[in-house]
């Protein structure tokens, strides 16, 4: 096959619904899952990132929400869009993970308070530190600023963070934001609005200006997590088609 042949084929892959992407991906092509990937990756990672509130976990956590999916595709009913069906999951997976995570430092804590203070202090600093190397598009609009965003972004309370996550940076509907966080849609408006006047307060009105370019998920990070659900597929025998 040529390499005209094969970005055809991927060009005509990436321009599917999701429904159609599905079905192939049942069908047993491996490709029409990347473009699923790749479609929603930073929809995901931004919902992993706001409940996790750790770059890495948040990595981890949406290449096993691509896993699960993968393995309960048949399962999918289309009473819910595919993209609330993979937010949802990848909210379970995060919250699970959270929980995991809590009942790791009540464990440190009970055998060594100092510990789980240097622990705490750990994941504090790290949670909050910007990245040693920064991605191209955010030295073109201005790291400072992004990270400002970021950081007030991580600030919110738990309960409002991931609403605003979805609502006012992925800019998804009320609607669907409460389906994908088993809410309803009058608390996701009245906690959107808290969130949102938060922000507004902290960043004194540049909000808007800004807000759609954090926590982007484009090049480096999205690679790396098609590749992980790639390694897991070969292991399990699955080929690609």
């Amino acid at each position: 096959m040529s390499a005209l042949d094969v970005h055809h084929r991927d060009f005509s892959v990436c321009v599917l619904g999701d429904l159609e992407l599905i079905e192939r991906v049942i069908g047993g092509e491996v490709q029409a899952f990347d473009a699923l990937m790749r479609r929603y990756n930073q929809r995901l990672y931004r919902t992993a990132r706001s409940i996790l509130h750790d770059e890495a976990e948040a990595e981890d956590a949406v290449q096993d929400a691509w896993w699960k999916a993968y393995n309960h595709l048949r399962d999918f009913r289309s009473e819910a869009s595919p993209a609330t069906w993979l937010t949802r999951i990848v909210v379970n997976e995060a919250l699970m993970r959270r929980r995991r995570n809590k009942t790791r430092e009540t464990i440190i804590q009970s055998m060594d308070p100092d510990l789980q203070e240097q622990d705490t202090m750990s994941t504090t600093d790290d949670s909050r530190a910007m990245p040693q190397s920064l991605e191209p598009d955010r030295q073109a609009w201005g790291a400072e600023l992004r990270g400002l965003i970021e950081q007030h972004i991580d600030a919110l309370p738990d309960k409002y963070r991931a609403v605003f996550m979805l609502r006012g940076v992925e800019d998804l509907p009320s609607a669907e934001v409460a389906a994908a966080l088993g809410i309803p849609e009058a608390t996701v408006r009245v906690r959107y609005m808290r969130a949102r006047r938060l922000m507004q307060d902290a960043l004194r009105g540049q909000l808007d200006l800004h807000a759609h370019d954090a926590f982007s998920f484009a090049g480096e990070r999205c690679d790396r997590i098609v590749a992980g659900v790639h390694a897991r597929m070969r292991l399990a025998g699955i080929t690609e088609r």
